[in-house]
């Protein structure tokens, strides 16, 4: 089975995100066909900050470390570390060399911005087609742009893309809709459980930085009691400023 076909609506592909080898490794231990790498997870490791192309390299140290662990790789590559097509391909061609089956490419931006869908539809075409599968995700609503998901997955779709994401979408409902707007397998964050987001049509569960944030908790429980779990901004705010 590729990991093309891991990705099925109504029986979805439950995709853990790591951080490390550590993280990855223990993942593939217990069987699981496909991981992850959580752009968070890599950033707060080395002391960057997330979502701001400041982590290309220790992306690649990562997928060096990893590859050869018994389970499909895809990787969070955030928007492509660059505007240029041209080099988000070559990214592509190199990770695909490693053995890389997938990439998360997004069109959010450092400053809460959206790409415009021009310039991230030429990024597709360039990536397409290059032996990894291209998982699009729009910020849509991880942003709260107000901008129209539909509209960005189907033109992602158009521009060659494999799969398409919407992360912070949370509503059943509006899931199920997503799912109808496209033929694509949509990816949605665990926000619900594998057999509810299952019945709304969803083909891939990401936990994205939800292991990472759940492991910071575990370690903060040993001293406190209580410990709650960071959230996403929390970490964040802990991270350097984008440069």
């Amino acid at each position: 089975m590729t990991f093309h076909d891991l990705h099925r609506p109504g029986d979805p592909l439950l995709l853990p995100n790591a951080w490390d080898y550590g993280s990855a490794a223990l993942l593939a231990s217990r069987g699981y066909p496909a991981i992850g790498t959580t752009s968070l997870g890599v950033a707060a490791v080395h002391g960057k900050p997330d979502a701001a192309a400041a982590t290309r390299a220790e992306t690649l140290d990562l997928v060096l470390l990893v590859k050869d662990l018994p389970a499909y790789l895809t990787v969070d590559v955030e928007n492509g570390f660059s505007d240029d097509p041209a080099a988000v391909a070559d990214l592509v061609d190199l990770l695909a060399a490693l053995g890389v089956a997938g990439i998360n490419l997004e069109d959010g931006r450092a400053d809460g911005t959206l790409r415009p869908v021009g310039e991230q539809t030429r990024i597709l075409e360039a990536v397409a087609g290059r032996g990894v599968f291209v998982n699009a995700r729009t910020d849509t609503h991880w942003l709260g742009t107000g901008e129209s998901a539909t509209e960005r997955i189907r033109a992602y779709a158009d521009a060659g893309a494999d799969g398409v994401f919407v992360p912070g979408v949370a509503d059943l409902a509006e899931i199920a809709e997503l799912a109808r707007a496209t033929e694509l397998p949509l990816n949605v964050l665990y926000s619900h459980s594998v057999e509810e987001l299952a019945g709304a049509g969803v083909a891939r569960i990401s936990t994205g930085s939800l292991l990472y944030r759940a492991a910071l908790q575990g370690a903060l429980a040993v001293l406190e009691k209580d410990a709650a779990m960071p959230t996403y901004a929390e970490i964040v705010g802990l991270l350097p400023e984008p440069r």
